[in-house]
């Protein structure tokens, strides 16, 4: 019997691009919801969790980081949020759709995401480029601020949904940046990155991925690095 696969794929740079939705609707809504001007300058977004992202834009205005502040900050968000992403030229990256359908005729493999993302803007993204049925669990921004925490969460609900204890060496995140990397080291498995998002292909080799591409659109050997097929 086939050795069980657990893919975890995070979402922004490297399922898809929400054509900026994301930023814009961080700063509109943080706007909005404190009356604040916000630029994005000096805030680290690339690979961070929508949560930690909350954090460093209150600190920087010196607000602290009460429950009722992310509350309003993370409200604010997801409005502008949903009604950005139909106004912006957002698509699904190179190759994904085909590798996903693949993989969903695979029944050795499970799907499951590890992101950054809020669990309901995930899946606003995820839905709106028409592959919000992939996933059916998943870690998220809601589930801890710092990034290197989610994989815990994620082996632990594959684990609760599919009954299966995943090898570490049959895990593999998916992801475009170095925070996707250490991300997946923090939790024993195994990474594919990828050259889709902000880090170029000679930014992410000094991390040491086990698989690197320049974008997922050679299926044949992205599924080698996967475990699958020959």
């Amino acid at each position: 019997m086939t050795e069980p696969t657990l893919l975890l794929f995070d979402i922004d740079g490297t399922i898809l691009t929400s054509g900026g939705a994301g930023e814009t609707a961080l700063r509109l809504g943080f706007q909005e919801e404190f009356g604040l001007v916000e630029t994005l300058t000096q805030v680290e977004i690339s690979g961070r969790t929508d949560s930690g992202i909350a954090r460093q834009i209150l600190a920087k205005h010196e607000l602290e980081a009460t429950a009722e502040n992310l509350e309003r900050f993370f409200n604010g968000y997801l409005r502008h949020l949903e009604g950005l992403l139909p106004k912006r030229e957002g698509r699904l990256l190179p190759g994904v759709l085909p590798l996903l359908e693949a993989l969903l005729e695979m029944p050795n493999v499970c799907l499951g995401l590890l992101t950054g993302n809020l669990e309901r803007g995930a899946f606003l993204k995820l839905r709106h480029y028409g592959v919000g049925n992939v996933f059916k669990f998943g870690a998220f921004a809601d589930d801890h601020h710092d990034r290197n925490q989610l994989g815990a969460f994620a082996l632990a609900r594959a684990r609760a949904l599919h009954g299966i204890t995943f090898a570490p060496e049959s895990t593999f995140v998916l992801g475009d940046t170095p925070h996707d990397i250490s991300c997946a080291r923090a939790c024993g498995a195994r990474v594919l990155a990828v050259a889709t998002g902000s880090f170029t292909l000679d930014q992410l080799a000094p991390f040491q991925p086990d698989a690197l591409f320049r974008d997922l659109s050679d299926l044949p050997a992205v599924l080698r690095a996967l475990g699958q097929g020959s």
